[in-house]
């Protein structure tokens, strides 16, 4: 079995080195660990010193983000035949030493994909306010994933590499939230298996303030939700729309039946208006129902096609010119 811990960095040569050294050699049922380095376009020496523990490097001539980083990342460890993947940060957030126990799940087959639960009420540099929001966030993620997750953020995760040909990033801003809302809705096995992480070295680098993290946290996860459940965000729409017009239009029967209807015409003129809206909430819905069985239909073709694309590579005999073609499949699909 192989196992690849990849590291997103940007400008992390100072942390880095606490890093790689704090990375298991060994693991039970593990044959081969090989450290990955995305490097999204350092301006510091991050690649020489990832390259000087001997890490593999990716490396971005720009930034990309944190979303295409990880991507890159996965794609490079299932081309290279990796049955597990680790994610963890540049910047020794995390407890190294626990990716054992972090991956034991998926080597048991107990789980698809692990994350770990940094008890964030625990945090000493975590103000009551981010505590707070953090707990938020989890149950709206785990709502959304019809999953129970303390830690929705946190980036120490294992990924089997099933779970890994099933999943799509799509956001340009976090992987965390929309990994975990995919997966539940594609009834992969989730856990979570609780860390201590290490003492804080810098400020994050992904977002410049906690509101600026909470809108784009709650776009990534809003949309997310919307490409598997659209049905239950237009259905509390519609409803409410449709009572609000038949209520009036009642009224207006009573009233008319009674000899008064020509006093109550603006309960008509209200109604009809809920009752068109209505309308055509609920024929989107049909729209976009059909757009999700076809978005179904093209990720279980993405997912053939990565299997076998990953699969000759894994295989260790791949043939270039299927490569290339299952490449352009992809992109097309995934365009």
């Amino acid at each position: 079995m192989k196992l690849f811990v990849q590291i997103p960095c940007l400008n992390e040569e100072d942390t880095l080195p606490l890093v790689l050294e704090s990375i298991p050699g060994t693991i039970p049922g593990v044959d081969e660990i090989r450290v990955l380095v995305i490097d999204d376009g350092s301006s510091d020496r991050t690649a020489e010193v990832a390259r000087s523990y001997g890490a593999e490097v990716l490396r971005h001539p720009r930034t990309m983000g944190l979303a295409r980083s990880f991507r890159d990342g996965v794609d490079h460890a299932l081309a290279h035949g990796a049955d597990i993947v680790v994610n963890t940060d540049g910047d020794n957030q995390y407890p190294q030493e626990r990716i054992a126990d972090l991956v034991w799940p998926v080597i048991a087959s107990q789980a698809d994909v692990v994350i770990g639960d940094r008890q964030t009420s625990t945090i000493a540099h975590f103000s009551p306010f981010k505590k707070a929001m953090q707990r938020f966030g989890s149950r709206v993620v785990s709502f959304a994933a019809g999953t129970d997750l303390p830690d929705a953020a946190s980036g120490f995760r294992a990924y089997s590499r099933a779970a890994l040909l099933r999943l799509n990033v799509v956001t340009q801003f976090s992987y965390c939230m929309e990994t975990i809302i995919q997966a539940g809705n594609k009834r992969l096995a989730i856990t979570s298996l609780q860390i201590v992480t290490n003492a804080k070295t810098r400020e994050s680098r992904l977002f410049k303030n906690q509101w600026q993290h909470m809108y784009l946290s709650g776009r990534a996860i809003s949309r997310s939700y919307l490409m598997y459940r659209p049905n239950v965000i237009l259905g509390w729409i519609g409803v409410p729309m449709l009572v609000a017009g038949l209520v009036p239009f009642a009224r207006f029967l009573v009233y008319w039946s009674m000899g008064d209807g020509g006093g109550h015409v603006q309960s008509l003129i209200f109604g009809t208006a809920m009752l068109v809206g209505a309308l055509l909430t609920f024929a989107l819905l049909v729209i976009v129902d059909l757009q999700r069985t076809n978005r179904i239909l093209l990720e279980e073709t993405l997912e053939r096609i990565k299997a076998l694309q990953y699969g000759n590579a894994r295989r260790g005999d791949p043939d270039e010119e299927l490569a290339e073609e299952l490449a352009a499949g992809e992109t097309a699909l995934a365009s």
